[in-house]
């Protein structure tokens, strides 16, 4: 049985919700989704997610809705790294990343 969440959405973020809903149900389903269409739809989240940055409910929103939350990450990871992951993850996987790297340039 599914659980319903109820949301208070301001109405300049509707666009944003409605596409995120969208990208989550494309992620959710097993099926590979056209690719044309997946990016389109992610650069459409993008631009939301730019135009509504800094608002108060984002926070909450991206909480809820995981992968719109990644194409937050990659748009903030340029100025702020892995600004939405918990810090000690975050070093985590930067220093397996270094590690990895290292490995590949003595091999």
């Amino acid at each position: 049985m599914s659980s319903v969440v109820r949301l208070t959405v301001p109405t300049e973020l509707l666009p944003f919700v409605r596409l995120a809903q969208l990208l989550q149900a494309l992620d959710g389903q097993g099926a590979a989704a056209d690719a044309h269409q997946y990016r389109l739809l992610v650069q459409k989240i993008g631009a939301e997610l730019q135009a509504h940055q800094g608002h108060e409910a984002l926070t909450l929103l991206l909480d809820h809705f995981p992968a719109s939350a990644e194409i937050y990450e990659n748009l903030q990871y340029a100025h702020a790294g892995l600004c939405r992951a918990p810090l000690e993850a975050s070093l985590s996987s930067e220093l397996a990343a270094r590690d990895l790297l290292s490995r590949v340039r003595k091999a």
